[in-house]
This record gives C-alpha cells, sequence and structure tokens, in this order.
C-alpha cells in the first residue's frame, strides 16, 4: 500500500485480516501501537477512540505526531 506519510511516499506491507486495514493496523505496522501519538488523515485530525474503525486507502496523507513527555 503506498501512503504518503509526514511528507514523504512510503511503500509499506500492512498485515491485516481483511481488505481495508485500519489506522491501528499502520501503527502496528510503523511500531508506534500503544504510544502517544496525534494522526492527520487527509488533513482532518482523527480521535484516538476512532483509530481501530477509521480506514486507511491507497495513496492517504497520513500525518503522525509523537507526543513526548518532559521537561
Amino acid at each position: 500500500m503506498n501512503l504518503i506519510i509526514n511528507g514523504k511516499k512510503q511503500e509499506l506491507n500492512i498485515p491485516t485480516d481483511h481488505n481495508h486495514p485500519s489506522l491501528i493496523h499502520l501503527l502496528e505496522t510503523l511500531e508506534l501501537a500503544g504510544k502517544p501519538v496525534v494522526i492527520e488523515l487527509n488533513k482532518s485530525a482523527i480521535f484516538p477512540r476512532e483509530y481501530k474503525s477509521t480506514h486507511i486507502k491507497e495513496n492517504d496523507q497520513i500525518e503522525i505526531i509523537n507526543i513526548a513527555a518532559g521537561g
């Protein structure tokens, strides 16, 4: 699957049990599952509770921002 992630075109093999991978599948593929991230899909912010039900498709534009705490 070809996606544009943080402005860079990437080809990813996203394992899924069905033909419609979700943002959770993407996060698992990128080893970001369970980490605090904010996602924008095609210029729309997605709530974390929607990651599992939000499906991605070929050439979607995705911005992923890691949230880091510290002082």
